[in-house]
């Protein structure tokens, strides 16, 4: 597999959807029909290669994104297979930022999902090119056709439908239909689908796949002139044409090419890789990377100048830590060194591996184009760029959203506070979006994370990797708070200090900004008012006091600071002063100011058999909930909800108490709002203010 490898022939892909679409169903398949393994897991068996994690195993989920590498038609496959929980969105996010190309995994029964739609989002904000995989074709209830109409509906897109799923009499899926080479596809179910066999297309689906065909070629057209000619001409468009045409509109017009089949009964699998190596770029395929500070860029080739970025950080018993890298132009050699531009430390990288889960294959060095995993001598973070020290760039950091949900941690004796902290540093470096801190009122050690099931996984991991046993509090919401009206206040500072006046006098105005714009300062006064000698302390004292808020002591958001006076003595006025008195200003801003709390609220789908609606609407109600949409599809309702998270703790073991298990439900933090005024009194009580 590690015989080197053109680099056109190299597909960096992720593997991403909503929770239970197949994800990792499909990644096992394709590691067995590629020869890297030898025999295939099932997630509700607890023995699939990519979930390795005992967690993932026992909760059939995947937490960590797991990269592997694979071989089909003489291409390198690396691909990173990542969670579609919602509490873990950071791993989904970090991968995206790396990749070149997206298998999306869509269920044939349940379609288009909340989910979905935020992982096709996240890939919008990285410019990835995509193939659409619609799953679960077995089920009598899927519906191919109704999902692709789905996918244009609700994400926007051009599908291109390659495939048609030929059913029996009693509605179980006999084959795929290939529309563009007209074959009818059998899988083999004696050889787990290893052996494919081809017939005519059936009589009675002809005309449908000849109209489903002709749609195909009629959107691939649009993109490229002599595919329309021949269209026109009604003239048949040669394969590889179309092939190369396609690949051409979904590298560069956002086209999405959509295959489908069964992972779980082994149907569809080879047809989903082919549509890999034709359609999805290789590194050659996309534009160069640029620094973020300067006009330097890279280009995908192993005689550039090393760049490489950090996009995942594992601590490791043995190694200490583990990295995972993209490197998008040069080369690391195992035993050489590289310069962190970062932190601007220079780096030795002992060991390189290519990863399979959580195995690793030693490696002499890895050039442009690979996602591999080094040792290094180093602390390194995610979103490092490592380069060459003679020709260093740094790259765009990845953007990580923050936390929503904390709860206190305590060890079991004040022996173990060490090992404690140790074991949660160790984690914090791994995951970007979980964050530990001491409460400066209660000295308790406060984790905030994404959801309660982040927490509840980071919790575990501390038991079973670091033997750590802990007593958790409930889980808090991350309030925060912020400025209703504008307010402007002028305050001085005059006093004597060590035997000599201090004197400075200054004028601010606070005003809220839009939900979601977080904090911005600006300084207008004039300089004969405030001389450039002392901006530099006022920002820094206005960004230290502006940090939490008088309400109850939860940090400020969407407020905007402008310095728009003051005055100063030639003799008299320091730096202190004006720290000192834009702090004094800032608490009569706090004293005088009409602040408010906001919570966040969480927004996605309740999917619910249609007997339970009536119980699901009225548990939604009395958790503030707000039903934005009711749509009916199938035997199932789905409703689009926007929920506080304040409601939303315990809400899985109560919905599947009101519908026996038969309802699902995902919700994310979309935005925050105003706190009704009831609750803040209740909240602030708590907090003890």
């Amino acid at each position: 597999m590690d015989a080197p490898v053109s680099l056109e022939k190299v597909r960096n892909i992720g593997i991403m959807a909503h929770i239970d679409a197949g994800k990792t169903t499909t990644t096992e398949r394709i590691l067995f029909y590629t020869g890297e393994i030898h025999k295939m897991g099932e997630v509700h068996e607890g023995d699939t290669e990519m979930d390795w994690m005992v967690q993932e195993r026992e909760r059939g989920i995947t937490i960590t994104s797991a990269a592997t590498t694979c071989s089909w038609l003489d291409h390198r496959i690396n691909i990173i297979d990542t969670p579609g929980h919602v509490d873990f969105t950071a791993e989904v996010e970090r991968s995206l930022r790396v990749l070149d190309g997206g298998v999306v995994v869509f269920s044939g029964v349940e379609m288009v999902e909340s989910q979905s739609e935020t992982v096709w989002r996240q890939a919008d904000r990285y410019h990835i090119p995509r193939i659409a995989f619609i799953n679960k074709l077995d089920r009598v209830e899927s519906n191919f056709i109704g999902a692709v109409e789905m996918i244009e509906e609700r994400l926007g897109v051009r599908a291109v439908p390659l495939i048609l799923p030929v059913r029996n009499e009693e509605r179980k899926t006999e084959g795929l239909i290939d529309l563009i080479e007209r074959k009818f596809l059998i899988w083999d179910a004696e050889s787990l689908g290893a052996n494919i066999e081809v017939r005519e297309i059936p009589e009675k689906l002809r005309d449908e796949a000849e109209k489903l065909r002709e749609q195909a070629i009629e959107r691939v057209a649009e993109v490229d002139d002599r595919v329309m000619e021949l269209f026109l001409a009604e003239e048949d468009i040669p394969s590889d044409l179309f092939h190369r045409a396609l690949r051409n509109g979904c590298i560069h017009a956002g086209m999405i090419p959509v295959v489908g089949g069964s992972a779980f009964q082994n149907q569809g699998i080879q047809l989903l890789m082919d549509a890999v190596i034709r359609y999805l770029p290789s590194p050659l395929d996309v534009p160069p990377v640029h620094g973020v500070d300067s006009d330097e860029q890279r280009k995908p080739d192993p005689k550039e100048p090393l760049s490489a970025l950090a996009f995942k950080v594992v601590a490791d018993r043995y190694a200490g830590q583990l990295v995972f890298l993209r490197i998008y132009s040069g080369r690391l050699v195992a035993g050489g060194h590289a310069f962190d531009v970062s932190s601007g430390k220079g780096l030795r990288v002992s060991k390189i591996f290519r990863m399979h889960a959580d195995q690793r294959i030693p490696l002499e060095q890895a050039i442009a184009g690979d996602i591999v995993a080094i040792v290094g001598s180093q602390t390194i973070a995610t979103g490092d760029t490592l380069a060459d020290k003679d020709a260093p760039i740094l790259l765009e950091k990845i953007e990580f959203p923050d936390p929503v949900v904390f709860i206190a941690v305590e060890p079991r004796t004040e022996a173990e506070f060490d090992d404690l902290l140790a074991a949660l540093t160790s984690l914090a470096l791994e995951d970007p979006t979980f964050h530990v801190r001491t409460d400066e009122f209660t000295n308790q050690t406060i984790l905030a994370g994404m959801g309660e099931l982040h927490l509840e996984v980071l919790v575990r991991r501390l038991r079973d990797e670091f033997n750590m046993k802990v007593h958790v509090g409930q889980p808090q919401v991350a309030y925060r708070e912020t400025l209703i009206r504008p307010i402007d206040v002028e305050d001085q500072f005059d006093k004597q200090a060590a035997g000599k006046r201090q004197f400075a006098r200054i004028r601010i105005k606070l005003e809220p900004l839009q939900r979601g714009s977080g904090f911005s300062y600006h300084f207008e006064a004039p300089v004969e008012e405030i001389p450039s000698e002392y901006q530099i302390a006022v920002e820094s004292a206005v960004r230290s006091t502006l940090t939490n808020g008088p309400v109850a002591g939860y940090p400020l958001a969407d407020i905007g600071a402008t310095v728009i006076g003051g005055s100063f003595h030639p003799v008299d006025s320091s730096e202190l002063a004006f720290r000192a008195a834009t702090s004094v200003a800032l608490q009569r801003a706090y004293s005088e100011g009409v602040f408010a709390l906001l919570e966040p609220i969480m927004e996605g789908e309740v999917i619910t058999p249609a007997d339970y609606l009536g119980e699901v609407m009225e548990d939604l109600a009395r958790r503030r909930g707000e039903i934005r949409e009711l749509q009916q599809r199938e035997t199932v309702q789905i409703l689009r909800v926007a929920v506080p998270l304040a409601e939303t703790f315990g809400y899985a073991t109560r919905l599947r108490s009101l519908t026996q298990g038969r309802a699902t439900y995902s919700l994310r933090v979309e935005r925050y709002d105003l706190v009704p005024e009831g609750l803040k009194e209740k909240i602030i009580r708590s907090r003890g203010y």
